[in-house]
């Protein structure tokens, strides 16, 4: 079983091993073999075109899948049946499961003006 690493936008620091210890003392270690989590890395690194983005997004996935007792090769599936930008939303959806609410993500939408609209405004 490979484990899976938290990573982030934070800088990485030098962390002993006591310390390790104690930061994630309450925290369930969450573990996936060595071929879903290259799957998942691979799919998000093909949708990327960054490994270190996908290394993030296939633990958030990994972590996600573990908390609501899905099968990560499951959400693989169906992200590959999904185009465009409903892959977006999914993931939004997704990550969102086990996050406070008052941290939710969101995507942008960008609703079209009429040109009516947009030539009354005076600047």
């Amino acid at each position: 079983m490979a484990d899976v690493t938290t990573t982030g936008n934070l800088p990485q620091e030098q962390i002993d091993e006591t310390s390790s210890f104690f930061n994630n003392y309450f925290r369930d270690p969450i573990s996936a073999s060595q071929f879903t989590n290259d799957a998942v890395v691979g799919f998000f690194e093909n949708y990327t075109k960054n490994k270190d983005t996908a290394k993030v997004l296939a633990a958030a996935i990994l972590r996600t899948a573990d908390a609501q007792g899905i099968d990560p090769m499951t959400l693989v599936q169906e992200f590959q049946q999904l185009q465009g930008q409903e892959l977006n939303a999914y993931l939004t959806f997704i990550l969102n499961l086990n996050r406070v609410g008052t941290s939710l993500l969101g995507i942008s939408n960008n609703p079209q003006q009429s040109q009516y609209i947009i030539r009354s405004i005076l600047p």
